[in-house]
């Protein structure tokens, strides 16, 4: 449940599937409101994904590092 901090972002697009056992997504989302509204920056999430999913994140001003293929 997001609290009343939450920031509103649409999944643009779904990177890679990482962890152990594929259980994390690597993705590129568009912040929807709050400061960095308009901006796209890559997040990894745990569970189920598909494009044009709404999240609800915390804090917009973390990236998650690109996942490169060995």
């Amino acid at each position: 449940m997001a609290g009343p901090d939450a920031i509103p972002v649409e999944v643009v697009e779904v990177v890679v599937k990482t962890g152990i056992h594929g259980e994390v997504y690597q993705i590129m989302c568009k912040v929807l409101d709050g400061k960095d509204k308009g901006r796209v920056i890559r997040r990894n999430c745990k569970g189920p994904v598909k494009k044009g999913d709404i999240m609800m994140l915390l804090e917009t001003e973390r990236e998650a590092k690109e996942i490169k293929a060995k």
